[in-house]
């Protein structure tokens, strides 16, 4: 009779070396590609070589990770086990060669920076100036620049996924460090289309306003703005201000924008601000970083940037 345990399939993993970090990568990036044909361009590499580096992990694992076939990719319960913990593993990797390169006195290794919306080629925001300095002082460290919402890239900076973050703050984490750039100042906008665009001031009163179609960012904002929205028609959500002026031209909507944002579409005449003596809010623009005690050299140059970039900007706080 054959013993029972011996028929049992063994998921014992010995000493990880690099190829199986190498086989690992191809793995997660099959994942997040949604499967082997999306990932050929992703990794340059065909999918009969993809799919050998698939077949070479499960073998080494003993488990089947992912189906595949006419219905589809998806990842086995076993395979959604190893895709989390192969994630945690490489990130840990990643600040382990970031930390251990950035000891140096000229750093190396990658300094990931989020950004939110519209803030990569906002003027005031300095960005191009910024990499220029720290790129002089630190040429081989590689840059990795992400656009994201500010809660993400706040919850990002804290799980030290994210070096750096440039948000709009209205709110400060615990674990967070906030360091004021400069002010936004937003008003409510319309478009060329709707019914508010060509009304005189005079009449342009509060319950008129209120009753317009808000758009707003979807989240729970400081008090000041809290106190701009909280008798307004909320209409719909959107973060990005790309898509909220596009919602805000077709006429139904009216929604808040930073001036700056704002300008060329007004300049144009296809958006106008209305009532700016009772609806505007000023929101600050920080630098966020992890309040830690590990030294991060690339990290602490690039803070130095910003300053030097922000030397002349004397604005304070909003709140």
């Amino acid at each position: 009779m054959t013993d029972r345990g011996s028929r049992i399939k063994s998921t014992s993993l010995g000493q990880i070396s690099d190829f199986e970090i190498r086989l690992l990568r191809v793995f997660i990036a099959v994942v997040d590609c949604g499967g082997f044909s999306a990932a050929e361009t992703f990794l340059n590499i065909s999918r009969p070589t993809i799919s050998t580096h698939i077949a070479n992990l499960e073998s080494r694992l003993n488990l089947t990770l992912c189906k595949r076939g006419r219905a589809g990719f998806s990842l086995t319960e076993e395979g959604a086990i190893v895709y989390e913990e192969t994630t945690q593993l490489l990130a840990v990797l990643e600040r382990f060669r970031n930390r251990v390169n950035n000891l140096n006195i000229s750093p190396t290794g990658q300094l990931n920076v989020g950004l939110s919306d519209a803030f990569s080629l906002d003027p005031r925001c300095r960005l191009p100036q910024i990499i220029n300095l720290f790129s002089q002082q630190a040429p081989n460290v590689e840059l990795d620049i992400r656009v994201g919402q500010m809660g993400d890239i706040e919850r990002m900076v804290l799980n030290e996924e994210l070096d750096v973050g440039f948000i709009p703050y209205h709110r400060k984490l615990a674990g967070l460090t906030y360091t004021h750039l400069y002010t936004d100042y937003n008003y409510l906008y319309c478009g060329r289309q709707h019914e508010l665009y060509g009304l005189p001031p005079e009449q342009i009163t509060e319950p008129v306003v209120n009753s317009a179609r808000l758009i707003h960012a979807g989240f729970k904002p400081h008090q000041e703005v809290y106190h701009n929205l909280a008798s307004m028609h909320l209409a719909g959500t959107s973060y990005y201000y790309e898509s909220r002026i596009a919602l805000v031209l077709s006429g139904q909507y009216v929604c808040f924008l930073p001036e700056e944002v704002a300008r060329p579409h007004v300049e144009k005449g296809d958006l106008k601000a209305i009532a700016t003596d009772f609806k505007s809010f000023p929101l600050g623009v920080a630098i966020v970083t992890r309040k830690t005690t590990q030294k991060n050299r690339a990290r602490e140059m690039f803070l130095q940037a910003i300053e030097v970039a922000f030397a002349d900007e004397t604005s304070p706080p909003p709140y």
